[in-house]
């Protein structure tokens, strides 16, 4: 609509613009320019498909309901009468009749649409954003996405918060669990699942398996090695490089030219690569940490240990897309619904909201070839997207002769510099996080720049077992002379002894060592032993 101004004194200027909002009580229903990614026909799709569509029209219909709880998480500093004005500055400016909601109606407003229709939303927005071409996204053929979980997003201290997630931790507050699937280059979302902290990350971790598919190379930090978790994973059809534990023990299956080996988890075959990574720094100091990475890219001439090892610090990538959801996004603040029903639709509004500034940041980075997604500032984003809400901008056509917004615009007229290498202790300003504390690990206490990098992979020191190369097929022997029958009886006759697979393989010298954690592993799924 237009906006006009009377006549000005002399010395002065006359500016006038001219915005496109929707019809009548949908006007204050918008997300400015980021509602070009996300359309008033998505909203409504989302509104339908979950049946939240208003029965009536009223002042508030349940569209504008939705972009008013993704304008919530845009500016969670303010109360709901100050987002709303928020939304409705430019309108109300420009003459345009506009409602005015009071606190209680806005709350009302959020429990008639309730949380299924942002968490329908979410899924749409969702997915990896990299091109083929995109930089730094891809490793070989594989798009490198990663595994994480974050259990220090506070909730609001209430009692029915403390009902549905459990009482405070350190710092008072009832915590969520978030874990995510990130695409690593552009740090999109590409699934997310959440609840209470006392459920495990693995339990977490295997609900988006069904996003993974064949050209997805999955890193992960520890804790995610578990026997069923890794056959559940590779049934997807993706690969993974991932850290287990150094309790773990890996057979030596076989000795690769580049120092690593390949092994056995369960049912899955996988190679093992052990490093020493040593940092010195530009005051002469240097410490030493230790990688035991666990892959199924088991080819050592096509995905060296040392390639492997560099590109696992990918996996922190996942570390940044968290600081941006928490932090600059939620300001840190805790989430300000006071009942799980309004979590849940909180936390949908406030990842659609995240995935829609990646998918405006990715597009900008895409538009100058070359450029890498690292290097686009998300506060750039964010404050140019408040900017925007706040005119009523951008929200149905982009800037005249321009392929990109204004969003797009600002963030490539700040990227950021290069990453430079540089290396602090862990410690985060937060009581209800792990690393409050200064970690002894040899870090320095402050930011240094990091002058070199030494690499060494470690060779295992067990020595390689002497087990044949082909397991004996002892399928037409006799049945009481099968190996299932021998090992059972051996078992039986030491049954407190802790026999290894490696032991039982060596005692009838008749079966590889791969083949005898298989059937092991089958036997124990079966019930007939006991691990």
């Amino acid at each position: 609509m237009p906006v006009r101004h009377s006549a000005v004194p002399p010395g002065l200027t006359t500016l006038s613009r001219e915005f496109a909002v929707a019809a009548g009580p949908f006007a204050p229903g918008h997300l400015g320019e980021l509602t070009q990614v996300i359309p008033f026909e998505l909203v409504d799709a989302a509104l339908e498909e979950t049946g939240c569509v208003q029965r009536r029209l009223r002042d508030l219909p349940s569209r504008v309901g939705v972009y008013f709880l993704l304008a919530m998480c845009l500016f969670p500093e303010v109360g709901y009468r100050l987002v709303w004005n928020k939304l409705t500055a430019a309108l109300a400016g420009a003459g345009l009749e506009v409602a005015w909601p009071t606190a209680k109606a806005l709350r009302d407003l959020r429990r008639r649409i309730g949380p299924a229709p942002v968490g329908r939303l979410f899924e749409v927005l969702t997915g990896p954003l990299a091109q083929p071409t995109t930089t730094g996204a891809r490793f070989g053929r594989f798009r490198t996405v990663s595994f994480d979980g974050c259990s220090s997003i506070r909730l609001a201290d209430s009692e029915r918060n403390v009902e549905g997630f459990g009482p405070g931790g350190r710092g008072g507050c009832p915590m969520l669990e978030l874990m995510t699937l990130v695409e690593t280059g552009t740090r999109a979302l590409i699934g997310a699942v959440f609840g209470p902290t006392d459920t495990g990350e693995t339990a977490y971790a295997s609900r988006p398996l069904h996003h993974l598919s064949p050209d997805m190379l999955l890193l992960w930090d520890k804790g995610f090695d578990a026997n069923a978790f890794l056959a559940a994973l590779t049934g997807t059809g993706a690969q993974f490089l991932g850290r287990i534990r150094s309790n773990r023990r890996t057979p030596v299956l076989a000795r690769l030219a580049d120092g690593s080996y390949l092994s056995v988890i369960g049912t899955v075959p996988v190679r093992i690569i052990e490093a020493h990574v040593t940092v010195t720094l530009d005051d002469g100091t240097a410490f030493t940490g230790s990688y035991r990475l666990a892959t199924t890219l088991t080819r050592a001439n096509r995905y060296p240990a040392a390639a492997l090892v560099t590109l696992y610090h990918e996996r922190w990538e996942h570390e940044s897309a968290y600081y941006a959801l928490r932090h600059t996004l939620g300001q840190g603040r805790p989430l300000r619904s006071c009942d799980p029903v309004g979590v849940e639709q909180e936390m949908w509004a406030q990842l659609a909201l995240y995935q829609s500034l990646r998918t405006v940041m990715v597009e900008a980075a895409e538009s100058r070839p070359g450029t890498d997604p690292d290097r686009c500032g998300f506060t750039i984003a964010l404050q140019a997207a408040r900017d925007l809400v706040v005119q009523a901008a951008g929200i149905t056509t982009l800037p005249e002769a321009s392929t990109i917004g204004v969003i797009g615009q600002r963030v490539l007229a700040g990227l950021l510099p290069p990453r430079r290498a540089r290396v602090s202790t862990r410690k985060v300003r937060s009581p209800v996080s792990r690393y409050a504390e200064r970690q002894d690990d040899g870090r320095p206490d402050r930011s240094r720049t990091v002058t070199r990098l030494d690499l060494t992979i470690l060779e295992p020191a067990n020595a390689q077992p002497l087990l044949p190369a082909a397991s004996r097929d002892d399928r037409h022997t006799v049945h009481s002379q099968r190996r299932r029958h021998r090992i059972l009886d051996l078992l039986h006759e030491e049954p407190d002894r802790p026999w290894r697979p490696r032991d039982i393989a060596a005692r009838f010298g008749d079966i590889t060592l791969e083949t005898m954690y298989r059937q092991l592993n089958r036997w124990a799924a079966n019930g007939l032993i006991h691990k």
